[in-house]
């Protein structure tokens, strides 16, 4: 084959083993599809579950190119297209499980319908930070919740990934937002414009008595799952709305029911794993490049360079907890 028609890719033969870079065949833009140039593929706690072979929700039969995000420059427009044309800077979250090929590698032909145009005030690492973690929040807050101006949120988790970008939607569309964590990221969750909690110094009465006068939150997102799915059903007020992104433990409902408060899971996977959808994670891809080129969303990004070969570096870093921030891995 010619140059032209391989590319570079890290491809996983099994689960925890190392990155094996290849050259393999590069694919074409199909029906619906367009063939993207990667320039840059966000990495996220669950790409490293699924190289490890424990996210049985997130399947992806190997050998497989891994990495959810990613953002590029469209190549070529498949059949059936429209609203896409070569040069266009796209970015989503477009594969990467359920067989779909991710974005580890030169060039990936994805579903149309997942993508957005990129931000334009928005760096190619920027924007690939982006797509799991802003759909992930949106979902949540305003498919689920319905968030409107006036009401007041918290945040579980608010420093994390999905926690940061939560906050900042909740902000966007006039809540007052509190967000739980440690100490030191008190002062990065008032730079957007929430109101931090040490979650190691203020119990979930202590701070519904400080800030809501003992009424509860209107709504609740947890980001963290386990007891933190626990404090969100105390922290939530009547008729309130509690979402998480990690229900997936066993829970006493009695403190939601008791308040008449109601409950919304979020699977951000969906789509990929079923079809289903598709179009709605683009229309929020969209919403997003709308927020973050009004100034009113920016994610942090680890500022640290990963490139194809070093994967399993900004893997490692994911899985010991010392990421400052996303990472992305740089593959232009």
């Amino acid at each position: 084959m010619s140059t032209e028609t391989m590319m570079k890719a890290a491809l996983l033969d099994a689960p925890n083993a190392d990155f094996r870079l290849a050259e393999v065949a590069r694919p074409v833009a199909g029906e619906g599809q367009v063939l993207v140039r990667i320039a840059a593929s966000g990495v996220n706690p669950l790409d490293t579950k699924i190289r490890a072979g424990k996210a049985a929700h997130a399947r992806h039969p190997l050998p497989a190119v891994l990495g959810i995000d990613m953002t590029g420059i469209v190549e070529a427009v498949g059949p059936g297209v429209s609203g896409f044309r070569r040069g266009d800077e796209v970015y989503g979250m477009t594969g990467g499980v359920g067989g779909v090929q991710g974005s580890l590698a030169e060039f990936a032909a994805v579903d149309a319908r997942l993508i957005a145009p990129k931000p334009h005030n928005f760096s190619m690492r920027e924007a690939a930070a982006l797509p799991l973690i802003a759909i992930t929040a949106w979902e949540g807050l305003v498919d689920r919740a319905q968030v409107r101006s006036g009401q007041r949120v918290l945040v579980i988790g608010g420093g994390g990934g999905v926690g940061h970008i939560a906050v900042q939607i909740a902000k966007a569309k006039g809540a007052e937002v509190y967000a739980v964590d440690s100490a030191g990221k008190a002062e990065f969750l008032r730079s957007l414009g929430g109101t931090p909690i040490d979650r190691a110094t203020e119990s979930v009465s202590d701070y519904v008595a400080t800030y809501t006068g003992g009424r509860g939150f209107d709504i609740v997102y947890d980001t963290a799952g386990g007891t933190g799915l626990d404090d969100a059903f105390q922290a939530v007020g009547r008729f309130g709305h509690v979402v998480t992104a990690l229900g997936w433990g066993t829970h006493a409902l009695a403190a939601l029911s008791f308040k008449a408060a109601s409950y919304s899971g979020v699977f951000t996977l969906l789509p990929l794993l079923t079809g289903e959808g598709r179009e709605h994670h683009g229309e929020i891809m969209r919403e997003v490049t709308r927020l973050a080129e009004s100034g009113k969303l920016v994610p942090k990004l680890d500022d640290r360079r990963f490139g194809l070969a070093d994967i399993a570096a900004a893997h490692a870093q994911i899985e010991n907890k010392q990421a400052n921030g996303k990472l992305v891995i740089d593959i232009a």
